[in-house]
């Protein structure tokens, strides 16, 4: 006589919740990390420890208890400028990211109802966008205008809304073939009406990714326009400015260059982060892949 055994039950849940737990750890650690340099942004809006054009702490001093990293070329306190430099690094991923995604997402949802050759001439026109270079449309505005943090965000945000505009496109389209969208058409329902209802909540969350890393990107583009002096203007101090003026001082004083440096690729990593755990939480497809 043998005794009946209940079958195994299979481990189906562990690689769900261990993916799920892995998304939570990478957006909250994407979190610290970019909530730390919004934070010291926040603050540098209230309180500077000096004055950005004060030069009276001496040339080229290491770190003390009256300048936490020390002191570039003219005096001015590093600590206070990678603050500033904070500020900047924010409005500019933010204004870029807005007007990428004001111009992008109107482009994108205007040339997805396009057919046939006007299709392809959008398309081929976006790509031609996307390949054109920010920096020379960057040195383009600030020939019409002139070397300000504006001209530097207007130009990385038409850069960009060429990517994002393409993503729409993309989206939108499928979003369109679907059968939910040809019974909304025959039951009359207006076009805007199908944009706003249907078309925009089913892409959000994919835009909403794609516009994280874009804020990222921006953050390094307004840094290296900075640094070739076509960002803000002095005493505003970018970190890529900061990291020009210090490249020939960085063996005295290599705290001018570290310093942003440092925060620079900790606000983009932390903004890569919370893109990779906003597509893994808001994407369902992803959800399926990796459960």
């Amino acid at each position: 006589m043998t005794r009946a055994t209940s079958p195994a039950q299979p481990l189906v849940e562990a690689p769900d919740q261990s993916s799920r737990a892995k998304r939570s750890y990478t957006l909250l650690a994407g979190c610290v990390l970019a909530g730390l340099i919004f934070l010291l942004a926040l603050v540098s809006l209230f309180w500077l420890p000096y004055a950005t054009d004060d030069t009276s702490g001496g040339r080229l001093t290491g770190p003390a208890t009256d300048h936490l990293l020390g002191t570039d070329k003219l005096g001015r306190d590093l600590f206070t400028q990678a603050m500033t430099g904070s500020r900047i690094a924010v409005e500019a991923g933010l204004g870029s990211v807005l007007i990428a995604a004001a111009l992008g997402v109107t482009l994108g949802v205007l040339t997805a109802f396009a057919q046939g050759w006007l299709d392809d001439t959008l398309s081929a026109f976006l790509d031609i966008l996307i390949a054109f270079p920010t920096l020379l449309l960057a040195m383009l505005i600030v020939a019409a205008r002139s070397a300000t943090l504006g001209s530097a965000v207007l130009a990385i945000g038409i850069a960009q809304s060429a990517v994002v505009a393409r993503l729409v496109r993309i989206l939108v389209k499928r979003v369109l073939a679907q059968d939910y969208i040809t019974a909304a058409r025959t039951s009359g329902t207006s076009w805007p009406r199908i944009v706003a209802g249907h078309v925009l909540p089913n892409i959000w969350p994919t835009l909403v990714v794609n516009l994280a890393l874009q804020f990222g990107l921006a953050v390094l583009a307004e840094a290296g326009l900075s640094y070739l002096g076509l960002g803000a203007p002095p005493p505003s101090a970018s970190w890529g400015r900061m990291l020009q003026e210090a490249q020939a001082t960085f063996t005295t004083a290599p705290a001018g260059a570290l310093a942003p440096g440092i925060l620079l690729v900790l606000l983009v990593i932390g903004v890569n982060l919370i893109a990779d755990g906003l597509r893994d939480t808001l994407d369902p497809a992803t959800r399926r892949r990796r459960a």
